[in-house]
């Protein structure tokens, strides 16, 4: 496939060099070393797909525009529906167009992240009884002033990834969730925040404010303990896997390392164009996810 990268950023420029000679253009209204300022100007003819590496709020315009004219669409997370009937309306589109559109999350390509999914799925920690997960930035600073603060802030930006897991690892995709802390320490819109799952059993803590970047993920379960630390894009990703000694005692541990480049973005690509060849849109995920952000930004802390 031919691809046109729409939106000339830091992500935008990712995504161009990972297509390499497939990205045929980029457009940016902004960026003057775009090829075009406009969707429209790129002549149809030239690409199959595009990716939208966007600002929220022109993101639903922007993909209507390209599944109506047949064209199907990478989207950067998250993608938030002003309503029910836009989502529809979307999904009713593609269908008619036989199109498709992906909300990516890339993170579920993380090799820990994988791994973590497969060991749970397995048994291998026996039943889960609670797990936690933290992602945090240092980022409040270059944040401010941009569209990322705005009522969603942190919610849309880091905690999407982490809701988007509690689906793909633990199978909780669709689970309500409470709001137990949103604070807006530096920023108009949310910069921090705890959120979980409505029986408690998965929390997620997610913040600009952390000064220095982290990710965690611990999950503990009735045969033992799974705690990833780190992530690919940053260097070393460890996963540390405990097995549980009967009655008590220290657990037996071994620990996994990975060490090579981020490998999220080229299998999250190839993650998009297997559902084009299955012609399955992300419909249901970015509903999901829809209604969870927008709930957690505007509800009462529990």
């Amino acid at each position: 496939m031919k691809y046109l990268v729409v939106g000339y950023g830091n992500i935008g420029l990712k995504r161009k060099q990972l297509l390499g000679g497939r990205c045929i253009a980029t457009v940016d209204p902004y960026n003057t070393a775009a090829d075009y300022r406009t969707l429209s100007e790129c002549p149809l003819a030239q690409y199959d797909a595009a990716v939208l590496a966007v600002p929220n709020q022109v993101k639903i315009e922007l993909l209507d525009f390209l599944l109506n004219r047949g064209k199907h669409a990478l989207v950067e997370k998250p993608l938030i529906f002003p309503d029910e009937a836009t989502a529809h309306h979307l999904q009713q589109t593609a269908q008619r167009r036989r199109v498709i559109w992906y909300t990516s999350y890339n993170f579920r390509f993380e090799p820990h992240v994988i791994r973590l999914r497969d060991l749970i799925a397995a048994g291998s920690i026996g039943d889960v009884y609670r797990a936690r997960m933290f992602y945090g930035y240092g980022t409040a600073g270059s944040v401010a002033g941009t569209w990322r603060d705005d009522r969603l802030g942190v919610l849309q930006d880091l905690a999407s990834h982490l809701v988007d897991l509690t689906g793909f690892v633990f199978g909780r995709a669709g689970s309500d969730f409470l709001i137990w802390e949103r604070g807006a320490h530096e920023l108009t819109g949310a910069d921090h925040c705890i959120l979980a799952t409505t029986d408690r059993r998965i929390v997620i803590e997610c913040s600009y404010l952390s000064w220095k970047n982290r990710w965690t993920i611990e999950v503990i379960g009735a045969r033992g303990a799974l705690q990833m630390e780190g992530l690919t894009k940053w260097g070393a990703s460890e996963l540390v896997i405990q097995r549980r000694r009967f009655p008590s005692g220290v657990p037996d541990e071994t620990r996994e390392v990975v060490t090579a480049p981020d490998p999220t973005w080229a299998a999250d690509l190839a993650h998009f164009e297997q559902m084009v060849i299955a012609n399955k849109t992300s419909f249901e995920n970015d509903l999901w996810m829809s209604r969870t952000l927008l709930h957690l930004a505007t509800s009462s802390l529990s």
